[in-house]
């Protein structure tokens, strides 16, 4: 077998220690090889009498000489065998991930996430004229009282997951949130007995996952905002002039309307679109008093789905401040009950809308019209006369039609009088119209006590639309002059963040 050449490399790493080791010897050994030439001299040197001259002794200064040499030698042959630079070798390139499609594979790790927390606030002191009973004679008996409420507190969180992905989650409180207990009761025989101890609601208003795909196209699943009214997009206490939000509105329809589904939004530069299906609505909760302002589907804790509903909306924005659109909601309402008591009998909702908002400098203006037919009214009255009151819904008469139109205008006065300011004063008038009984049966009676007129005015003190405070007084009148009229002072305090 042959012997294999030394190999270089291995040889390489050891030149500078060879090389110091060299630089230490070499001075002794030198030395010891002249003193050994002194006392053998070499064999063709003449005889010390024939010298011309003799040589000079060795000093100090050859040494340092000599010494400067051997260390240049040793340097250039450091030189001569010093490694080529090269790159290290590469390991085996691993099989890449798959990277979705508009994502980058160095992204795809390290994807930040945004957390943002978003909430807003009222509390509401009111002084009425009038009774809480509105079904006496004549309407509500004269009184003066005073309520505190706690409307709402609501939180919303943000999480933007990157990659155009975003959850978001709202929980509101209503009138101070709710409670019940457990209590044993030795005085009834010792039975457990549930009290509600507090008589608000806490309510899950969104929840959804939304992807974005560029700038134009939004696509969300989940429980989200059904785009019909202007309350929409405008529900925080610094988006109306009011100290609470329009009742005309909140009567005849949901109030900031919520459901489950999945919905597409289509957004260009003066333009926008919003296309929804969502579960439909539950006709047990249609009353004379609401319309269809509580038919959601909130009693039990699944949703059916036995006939979902569409809804839309078109929004033209032309200039910055100034919004106005439509849209609209149609779907089958028999599909939604807790028991299937309309077999065969179909009664499908078709709501319209209008709406516009201004916002143009010191001038604020808010308009909103709602219109809705519903079909087969008169089977659903029918129905609902006979469910069971554990149920907890009014089973009143269901009218064919219901109304809600409102609008307020206010000015900021500071804004006027002051180049620039923090804060906005402004006075402002609103005007609601609403009828839950627009429009009913021959056979169902039309109460004129839920066609209801609204008359307010008041004064709307903000700071920088996060804290606030608004006045007003509101009188309300009925489709009959022998219902008596009802006034209401009210003070709201608001924040939001």
């Amino acid at each position: 077998m042959e012997s294999s050449p030394p190999n270089p490399t291995f040889v390489r790493p050891l030149l500078p220690a060879i090389a110091a080791l060299l630089i230490v010897l070499v001075p002794p050994v030198a030395r010891a090889s002249d003193e050994e030439g002194e006392d053998a001299p070499a064999a063709d040197a003449q005889p010390r009498g024939e010298e011309d001259e003799p040589p000079p002794p060795n000093t100090a200064e050859d040494e340092v000489e000599e010494l400067r040499r051997r260390v240049e030698a040793l340097e250039q042959l450091l030189r001569d065998h010093a490694p080529e630079a090269s790159e290290p070798p590469a390991l085996p390139a691993a099989d890449p991930a798959p990277v979705d499609a508009g994502e980058t594979a160095p992204d795809r790790p390290l994807l930040p996430i945004r957390i943002e927390l978003h909430g807003y606030g009222e509390t509401t002191f009111e002084w009425l004229d009038h009774a809480a009973d509105p079904t006496t004679e004549g309407g509500s008996a004269p009184d003066s009282r005073g309520v505190f409420d706690l409307a709402r507190l609501s939180l919303e969180l943000e999480v933007d997951l990157g990659a155009g992905f975003e959850v978001e989650a709202e929980v509101e409180f209503e009138h101070g949130g709710t409670g019940a207990e457990l209590e044993l009761e030795y005085e009834e025989f010792g039975e457990y007995e549930t009290k509600v101890t507090k008589g608000g609601e806490v309510l899950l208003e969104e929840l959804y996952l939304a992807r974005s795909f560029g700038p134009h196209l939004q696509l969300k699943v989940g429980r989200f905002y059904v785009p019909i009214g202007l309350l929409h997009n405008h529900h925080r206490p610094f988006d109306y002039l009011g100290s609470k939000r329009p009742e005309s509105e909140t009567t005849v329809i949901p109030g900031v309307w919520d459901e489950l589904g999945i919905s597409a939004r289509v957004r260009l530069r003066w333009f926008s679109a919003t296309v929804q299906v969502v579960s439909g609505l539950d006709s047990t909760g249609f009353s004379s008093q609401g319309w269809i302002a509580t038919g959601q589907q909130r009693r039990f804790e699944l949703v059916r789905v036995r006939a979902p509903a569409v809804a839309g909306r078109i929004d033209l924005h032309p200039v910055e401040g100034l919004v106005f659109g439509g849209s609209f909601y149609a779907g089958d309402t028999s599909g939604g009950r807790p028991k299937d008591d309309m077999r065969g009998i179909a009664a499908p909702l078709l709501l319209a809308s209008a709406h516009a908002a201004v916002d143009l400098g010191p001038i604020r203006g808010r308009f909103s019209l709602v219109w809705g037919h519903l079909w087969n009214a008169a089977e659903i009255s029918e129905k609902n006369r006979r469910l069971s009151n554990n149920l907890g819904v009014l089973r009143s008469a269901v009218a064919d039609e219901g109304l809600s139109l409102w609008g307020e205008f206010g000015v900021d006065v500071l804004a006027l009088a002051l180049a620039a300011s923090a804060h906005r004063l402004e006075p402002f008038v609103r005007i609601e119209h609403y009828d839950t009984m627009f429009r009913v049966d021959d056979d169902v009676f039309d109460n004129p006590r839920f066609q209801r007129t609204l008359i307010a005015g008041g004064l709307s003190w903000s700071w920088r639309e996060r804290a606030g405070l608004k006045l007003d007084l509101t009188h309300r009148r009925f489709g009959s002059d022998e219902l008596r009229p009802e006034t209401a002072v009210r003070l709201t305090a608001a924040f939001q963040f």
